[in-house]
């Protein structure tokens, strides 16, 4: 995340005026009752409010009164548990189980053991659906199902399935008669014995689902005659002649999928033509079939009227969304219900794996699908869908910038950011943080981050911040991290978001180190503001930010919290947060000693802190008092050996702003810190003592970063300028200035700076200033005191200096450099704009002289106009 100072941009009129119009609707607007009597309405619509209550809330509610704990206590309100997005333990089932007598449906994403859901004491449970069961063994099931008989549909995957056998399938078979609906996912072997153990006992099983299995026996499967609905999607070395030889005389089966399979249009072809009752296949990411288009005559829709193949090479996920909406489909009711569930859990598969050969149909129809799986009555097929949209938009950072920029506008052409937000808005917290996911990762685009702002999306993910779930804060905090990078931190901060973040950091336990990342990155980004960085400080943020630096075990959330102080400390002199921080108890000490730690960001992030603090008189002391410049040196020297993957990682981690340049090296932020440090003649000295100017010199000749060894130079530079020739011997000052003449070279065309010297063409020195422009040195910071020392520089008999102290095009201490030009001598007769004028017109002196004179007048009268905007 880039540390920078966000450029301060002055509200415009039509902010101005809808805050007016605002306050005018408050002003006319109908008095609101203060307070409403609860217990005056009646039993049905109070029952009614309750259903919007998660489990917790109800069960706290009935703890009030008798009135309500009469209300909590019926039927109505526990027949459905959705714990999909709460730990299910033990003791949660211990406190809900004087409520569960009625359960009839449980949901839940984890099971630590059986005795979790057995603890439930509901016996009437008809429906248990769960995810991420890689702890169910044959006994486990063995034991849950015995303490349920009147079992109809048990839904176990994804990750399920590695540790229980084909013996669980027949156990199930045997002790849950009623059994109508069975979906297992990831096992190894489902045996031909297991199978016929369902068609003998099972007689209403109308859906099986085999997903992502290792082998199943194909024939077997042709003799559960009960069967409406058949999924193998995901399943391995299925013989499709066999299957299709067997299937084809299932006198009920209605739909197949056979997606993510080998599948071949030979099969396909077979089931359509001999198959009575099928009526849908959706047989998506299949390669050997896509091997035949649209075109092949075996799969010529005209042969198999009224029958629906789904594939991506044909044109039907072009109509899905009107077969779901049309309530004049021909396609039943439970079949499109079958439908959507496969459907939302093949995409997430393919979202989440970004699979190259599927580009295309993603472009085409990955974000209507996803967004109409998200008007879903399924809720778990709307948050398969809205995680899968999150996976979608986002497709990694191995991916080109426009692929993700394209589907995040897909997102928004077909509507999808009022649907999110409408989601997010929701009373169940899975969707909640699903759909909070899907807003961080639209927040990324520009364009999406502006959508979600003018829909109100801040006010509603600040409330979801304040969440007592941990995962829906964190997901909230992400997206508001990701707003935050552009114009939206204004809302943000109008809204009262630093209130709310400060809240995050200072209630959250240590342990939620994601969460506190994400809301310490929300927070140093909305430091960059100056009023933003001042609110922050008087809320209590540096003492935040230094404790978790100091005491959170989560790199991430160090590097974020090192990126917010160095965010407060970046502001000019009449903001207070410089000295703020350096009164905070342990607070440099704690940036000192995250230099020393192995995650390279968190390093990094350190070391822009200390850079950042470094500009303060007092400060500079204190880190040289705390063995500072030593830590610095050492940093530096072993950044040098850091591999580019290492390098590139760090910066990303540093300078990840939108719009912001990305280069290489972890040697930045250091330097920047060594820059300032060695103003002090002390500090000087103990660079050179350390060992720093050998460590300066490796950095500047091969550092792959030109910020990195510009900055290297400049601290070269200032140590060896001559003023104090105590600091550094004739030998080390020759090797200095040896890197710095070779650091110069690199930017001088012979050809065009000599032209350039000779000529008064704008055109020309646009040129020269081109070549020599770094362009990740806008960021830089200067004081007057550090451009009056380049200054003295320009006046200094070494013409290697003199070459090196031109100015930085755009830089942000332009304005500085305008006040003191206008006051100091380039050469000896110019004394303000007019000599200097002067001085590069003069032919008595040299060409380098002429050309270094046009470049400071060029940068002088450009961006003297814009003083006073900061970046």
């Amino acid at each position: 995340m880039n540390p920078r100072v966000r450029q301060r941009v002055d509200e415009d009129g039509k902010d101005m005026n809808r805050r007016v119009r605002q306050r005018v609707d408050e002003d006319v607007a109908p008095q609101v009752q203060e307070s409403v009597d609860w217990t005056s309405m009646t039993y049905d619509p109070m029952l009614h409010v309750c259903t919007l209550l998660d489990h917790r809330d109800r069960a706290s509610l009935a703890s009030t009164c008798k009135a309500w704990r009469s209300l909590g206590a019926s039927p109505y309100l526990w027949s459905s548990l959705d714990l999909y997005a709460y730990r299910f333990d033990l003791p949660v089932a211990a406190s809900l189980a004087n409520r569960c007598a009625d359960l009839q449906k449980v949901r839940f994403n984890g099971l630590d053991s059986p005795a979790t859901l057995v603890n439930l004491k509901a016996k009437n449970l008809r429906e248990i659906s769960g995810e991420s069961c890689e702890n169910i063994t044959d006994v486990t099931l063995s034991m849950i199902l015995a303490r349920h008989e009147a079992l109809e549909s048990l839904q176990l995957g994804p990750g399920f399935g590695e540790r229980i056998t084909s013996e669980a399938v027949t156990i199930i078979a045997i002790c849950r008669p009623k059994l109508k609906t069975l979906r297992l996912s990831g096992m190894r072997d489902v045996s031909s014995e297991a199978i016929t153990s369902l068609a003998e006992h099972c007689p209403q099983l109308s859906e099986v689902g085999f997903l992502d299995c290792l082998n199943i026996n194909e024939e077997a499967l042709g003799q559960v005659v009960s069967l409406r609905y058949l999924s193998v999607a995901g399943t391995a070395n299925i013989n499709w002649r066999v299957a299709a030889e067997s299937w084809e005389k299932l006198p009920n089966l209605t739909a197949l999928d056979v997606s993510s399979t080998s599948i071949d249009h030979v099969a396909v072809s077979r089931l359509f033509k001999s198959s009575q009752s099928l009526e849908v296949v959706c047989a998506l990411n299949c390669p050997m079939l896509e091997e035949h288009d649209d075109g092949d005559a075996d799969l010529n829709p005209d042969r198999f009227k009224g029958k629906l193949l789904i594939a991506m090479f044909n044109n039907t996920l072009s109509g899905m969304a009107s077969i779901f909406e049309d309530d004049n489909s021909k396609m039943p009711k439970d079949t499109m219900r079958w439908l959507e569930w496969n459907l939302s859990r093949t995409l997430l598969f393919l979202a989440e794996n970004i699979l190259l050969e599927v580009n295309g149909f993603w472009q085409s129809h990955g974000a209507k699908l996803f967004l109409r799986l998200m008007q879903s009555s399924q809720e778990d097929v709307q948050e398969r869908a809205t995680k899968g949209l999150a996976a979608f938009i986002y497709v990694g950072d191995d991916y080109e910038a426009c692929v993700y920029h394209e589907r995040a506008e897909a997102v928004m052409r077909d509507g999808g950011t009022p649907i999110l937000l409408k989601l997010a808005k929701s009373w169940k917290e899975s969707f909640q943080a699903e759909a909070a996911s899907a807003v961080a990762n639209l927040s990324l685009n520009a364009n999406g981050a502006k959508a979600v702002a003018e829909e109100g999306g801040v006010i509603v993910l600040l409330g979801l911040a304040k969440s007592r779930n941990r995962l829906v804060a964190q997901e909230a905090a992400g997206a508001l991290w990701n707003l935050s990078l552009g114009d939206a931190y204004k809302a943000i901060a109008e809204a009262g978001g630093v209130n709310v973040l400060m809240e995050l950091l200072f209630r959250r336990p240590k342990g939620c180190g994601r969460l506190l990342e994400r809301a310490a990155g929300a927070l140093a980004n909305l430091a960059g503001d100056d009023k933003c960085s001042m609110e922050i400080a008087r809320a209590g943020g540096v003492h935040a930010l230094v404790m978790i630096a100091r005491n959170c075990m989560y790199g991430g959330a160090k590097a974020q919290a090192a990126r917010g102080l160095a965010n407060l400390a970046a502001h000019d002199d009449n903001n207070i947060n410089n000295a703020a921080i350096r009164q905070e108890p342990g607070a440099l000490a704690t940036l000192l000693k995250l230099t020393r730690s192995h995650h390279s960001g968190v390093q990094q992030e350190a070391a822009g802190a200390l850079w950042s603090l470094a500009y303060d008189d007092k400060n500079r002391e204190l880190i040289a008092e705390l063995d500072g410049v030593e830590a610095l040196v050492e940093l530096a020297r072993s950044c040098l050996n850091a591999s580019s993957g290492l390098q590139e990682s760090a910066a990303g981690a540093l300078w990840g702003l939108a719009g912001a340049l990305w280069y290489t090296s972890s040697y930045c932020s250091c330097k920047r810190a060594l820059w300032n440090l060695s103003f002090n003649h002390g500090n000087a000295l103990r660079i050179v003592e350390e060992g720093g100017v050998k460590t300066l010199n490796r950095i500047c000749a091969y550092s792959g970063s030109k910020l990195a060894r510009f900055l290297a130079s400049l601290a070269l530079a200032y140590i060896s300028d001559g003023r104090s020739k105590s600091v550094c011997s004739a030998k080390v000052r020759t090797s200095a200035l040896k890197c710095i003449e070779r650091f110069v070279k690199t930017f001088m065309d012979r050809k065009i700076t000599a032209t350039a010297a000779s000529s008064t063409t704008p055109s020309m020195l646009a040129q020269v200033l081109e070549k020599i422009r770094i362009q990740e040195a806008d960021i830089l910071r200067c004081s007057g005191e550090e451009i009056g020392r380049i200054v003295t520089m320009l006046r200094n008999p070494s013409p290697v200096l003199k070459k090196f102290a031109f100015t930085i095009p755009g830089a942000s201490h332009a304005k500085h450099h305008a006040s003191l030009m206008h006051n100091a001598s380039l050469m000896h007769n110019a004394g303000d704009m007019g000599n200097l004028r002067s001085a590069a017109a003069a032919m008595r002196i040299s060409s380098k002289a002429t050309f270094l004179a046009k470049i400071v007048i060029h940068n002088l009268e450009n961006y003297q106009p814009r003083m006073f905007k900061r970046k």
